[in-house]
């Protein structure tokens, strides 16, 4: 018997809750690993899934987190063995799937990464889909070409969980970062983290007002959308990347195509949900290395199952700063 997550769905109101119970391994959906969770974490997504779904979750009840980190228990696949540590993040697990917001989990082989050396599970899940979603954003913006003499790169949403880690990674490998912010409280955290300059949200959240302005940013990692990326992509210099990785400030973009043509800027995809395995090994392994681990834990806010629930309303209403790491045996 283990404890965990678990959100029911009264069918009479459509209304959904979410309590700690104890469940039993067979109750677990079928796959070929069993993993003991020693941590989770939580994201935007896992607000969703804790609360209404979001469209999310289809099938109740349900054990939510689309993040986990532990220690193989069983496996029928021969890449992993009792003992091995690994990591799991998106996949859908934690809303088509049951995810890690439980002490044991069952998922297929195919999902996992093995838990490169340096980092304990505790810190991949400091790290995890958003620390993830980070270094797939320098990843790319490296791999078009952004180097640290190009100039600064912005980092939109800095104090949330994709923008403290890009922030600490950037800093790190030696970029000037300017970190965009609407809390103006965060910004010593921002500055601990390497942030050099401190953009206030307001400077960039108007709907943009000409096609293109002054040529401020070599690269963007943009985790807000909507006005806030149009406005950016006017910024850009030329031959810049702007990396989108969320939707905090909305799915629309009121923008126009001439900074791709005029300037050749690139709007690139960040998807962390589908990423194939090669990249997946990359960009933990890139985490490894360039992520400067006394920075991560100065992000961290620690947290046990009974904390998720009013966790999960925290972070749809942007009231989490840095990374959550959910002891699911604390």
């Amino acid at each position: 018997m283990f404890k965990a997550l678990v959100v029911n769905k009264d069918e009479d109101s459509g209304k959904t809750s979410a309590a700690v119970e104890t469940l039993s391994l067979d109750q677990l959906p079928d796959a070929e690993v069993t993993v003991a969770v020693d941590y989770s974490t939580v994201n935007y997504k896992d607000g969703l899934c804790i609360g209404p779904g979001g469209g999310l979750v289809r099938k109740y009840p349900h054990v939510p987190g689309i993040d986990f980190a532990g220690t193989v228990e069983a496996s029928n696949d021969d890449r992993y063995k009792p003992g091995d540590k690994v990591v799991l993040t998106g996949w859908r697990v934690g809303e088509a799937h049951w995810g890690g917001y439980s002490q044991k989990a069952r998922v297929r082989a195919d999902w996992l990464v093995p838990l490169p050396e340096g980092i304990d599970t505790r810190q991949a899940m400091a790290v995890g889909t958003a620390g993830f979603t980070a270094m797939l954003s320098v990843m790319a913006l490296e791999d078009h070409g952004l180097t640290p003499d190009r100039g600064p790169v912005l980092v939109t949403g800095a104090a949330g969980g994709v923008g403290s880690v890009a922030t600490a990674i950037l800093a790190n490998l030696g970029y000037d970062v300017a970190a965009v912010t609407g809390r103006p409280e965060t910004a010593e955290y921002l500055t601990v983290l390497g942030a050099t300059q401190i953009v206030p949200r307001e400077e960039l959240n108007e709907t943009v007002k000409r096609p293109l302005e002054s040529e401020n940013w070599a690269g963007c990692i943009d985790a807000v959308g909507g006005a806030m990326l149009a406005r950016v992509l006017g910024q850009m210099k030329y031959g810049g990347s702007v990396a989108a990785v969320g939707l905090a400030g909305g799915a629309g973009l009121p923008a126009t195509v001439i900074p791709f043509l005029l300037r050749g800027v690139n709007l690139l995809g960040i998807d962390s949900v589908m990423q194939p395995y090669g990249n997946r090994l990359r960009a933990w392994q890139r985490v490894a290395t360039d992520l400067p681990m006394e920075k991560l834990e100065a992000m961290v806010q620690p947290a046990t199952l009974s904390d998720l629930p009013k966790l999960g309303a925290d972070i749809l209403q942007g009231q989490v700063k840095g990374r959550v790491v959910v002891d699911v045996n604390g």
